[in-house]
């Protein structure tokens, strides 16, 4: 059962061991009961790298209600969500443990949902694992810690190569999430998809559609969020996974895009997305959002795209038509509601800078700009000057000038007038007392008509609002 790896095995177990200290104390409860358990899968991988978290995996040969019971006994909190297909959590201070009885599983050539059968020693568990990576234990449960490694996970791990324990097609047969996983440790962990495997991905692809949106998202949540997007999304749309997943990302490499001097709109998306990426710090971090709406901004281009006579590629409203596009993906996907709206937004205001030309911006122009924007102003901030892409220093220099102009525009404004709350001038109430209206479709005008006002001029007061509405109102009333 263990690989013959010398002293790179008892480092590794030595690496365990130190890293997963409540491990030992739940090995103590399983070995009490007459119970087998060992560290499994991913947590054992990144020990190795040195990446360990507090979310730690293990299998054991106790079916599900005798884990439970265990896990009462020693979690402070348990919960089995996971029951039906072997596996039960439980949380002990900051670490969070799930723990699966042995098992294999498939799915048949239809279903969203697997078959699990629990399996008699952890040789066949390991073997359903998906990367040999994934594939590698810690025995806790035995007189000495047993560091298991039959597929070579380990060589496999120093080499930062993926590979399937068995054939590749059987693996991906049995769930075809994996493909998207191999796309994700690619990006996550920097490692290489051994040539069988890729070559099985794309002749697989097809499979991925039964799989749910749930969990399609979820990992492609994963990659977008690694620390190499590029790498993960590019395997996605060479395999043509992309194609079947979130087909407006390969439709963009078919895009010249002109204005950018890209050899592609594709091309141009990943840097815009890269170069978001490298201002997250804005935003307090790693951001699902402007990453969402870095990569998918242009995605209305290949709907818009127009031949300009005497040479040149235009995208008319392709900020409107992606905005429409990304809202239409994100749903399909079962994103929640308020990233989808944020990123939809985000694509239909991508452009608005640009629309005033090199600086020339009015007050009114400013306060529109924050209004639009609202909570996501830094978001946008960020998007813009990400989709700054020309290989031209003096255009890109410009245009950098030019924006950190306008956003000192903004700061100025924002202090003088509290931009972040623009309102008008009056109030519903106010506006029902002075026009002797109830409420109705009137008074919304009169609001929109004054908010309009407040945007134009700035605050101007009680008085001079109240005399704006009435002119307002007496010629409405006189058409």
């Amino acid at each position: 059962m263990t690989s013959a790896l010398g002293a790179a095995g008892e480092l590794a177990i030595r690496s365990l061991i130190e890293r997963a200290p409540l491990a030992s104390s739940l090995a103590h409860a399983f070995k009490t009961k007459g119970f087998t358990l060992a560290l499994v899968g991913g947590p054992v991988r990144d020990a190795i790298l040195g990446r360990l978290g507090n979310d730690l995996d293990f299998t054991t040969n106790a079916l599900p209600q005798e884990t439970k019971k265990i896990l009462n006994e020693w979690a402070e909190n348990v919960w089995d969500t996971g029951i039906a297909f072997g596996t039960v959590a439980g949380k002990r201070g900051d670490t969070t443990v799930e723990v699966t009885t042995y098992r294999t599983e498939k799915y048949d050539a239809d279903s969203r949902k697997p078959e699990v059968e629990y399996g008699k020693d952890i040789l066949g568990d390991l073997s359903r694992r998906d990367f040999t990576v994934n594939a590698m234990a810690l025995e806790l449960t035995g007189a000495q810690p047993e560091f298991i490694d039959p597929f070579n996970g380990l060589a496999d791990l120093s080499k930062k190569i993926l590979r399937t324990p068995g054939l590749p097609e059987d693996s991906f047969n049995d769930d075809p999430l994996r493909m998207m996983r191999a796309a994700r440790f690619a990006s996550q962990l920097g490692f290489e998809i051994a040539p069988e495997v890729l070559t099985a991905m794309h002749n697989l692809a097809q499979r991925i559609t039964i799989i749910s949106a749930e969990r399609i998202r979820d990992e492609f949540t994963k990659i977008l969020m690694s620390p190499n997007p590029r790498t993960g999304i590019t395997i996605l749309v060479d395999t043509g996974l992309a194609e079947l997943v979130i087909p407006e990302i390969p439709k963009l490499r078919l895009e010249v895009d002109e204005h950018h001097h890209h050899k592609d709109v594709y091309e141009h998306s990943i840097t815009v997305l890269e170069q978001a990426i490298m201002q997250e710090e804005r935003l307090g971090g790693a951001n699902l959002i402007i990453r969402l709406a870095a990569l998918l901004h242009d995605i209305g281009k290949p709907k818009t795209r127009s031949f300009i006579e005497g040479g040149g590629v235009s995208f008319h409203h392709h900020e409107v038509v992606g905005a429409r596009l990304a809202k239409k993906r994100l749903q399909e996907l079962r994103f929640d509601g308020d990233t989808i709206e944020a990123v939809e937004l985000l694509t239909a205001l991508h452009l608005r800078f640009h629309g005033y030309g090199d600086g020339e911006w009015s007050d009114s122009a400013v306060r529109r700009y924050v209004r639009d924007a609202g909570e996501l102003l830094i978001h946008l901030h960020v998007l813009t000057r990400a989709d700054c892409t020309t290989r031209n220093k003096a255009k890109a220099t410009r245009l950098s000038n030019v924006y950190d102009s306008l956003e000192a525009r903004i700061d100025v404004l924002m202090e003088q007038e509290e931009l972040s709350k623009i309102r008008p001038d009056l109030d519903g109430a106010q506006v029902m007392e002075i026009l002797n209206l109830k409420p109705s479709r009137e008074v919304g005008a009169a609001m929109d008509f004054l908010m309009e006002l407040r945007l134009d001029q700035g605050p101007i007061g009680e008085e001079k609002a109240t005399a704006e509405l009435l002119l307002w109102w007496k010629n409405r009333s006189a058409k």
